[in-house]
């Protein structure tokens, strides 16, 4: 599992960018097609809400990746 860092100054960071700076998708425009088909789930449950903010403590599932969001 790898562990997203929230910058010092950041509460959240929206999905759809975080799945991009994990380096999971190559570009915005994957990201939000990906999310829109639900193929991304967040604590559990099926995340279709590309600019859902993302906080620490938020646990990401991608296919077989996996990331946990902390601050």
């Amino acid at each position: 599992m790898e562990t997203f860092k929230l910058k010092a100054d950041e509460e959240f960071i929206e999905l759809n960018n975080l799945i991009k700076a994990l380096g999971w998708v190559m570009t915005g425009g994957e990201a939000k097609i990906r999310i829109d088909q639900g193929e991304v789930t967040v604590n559990g449950e099926v995340e279709t809400r590309r600019r859902k903010k993302m906080r620490a403590g938020d646990h990401i599932v991608f296919g077989t990746e996996e990331a946990k969001v902390e601050q």
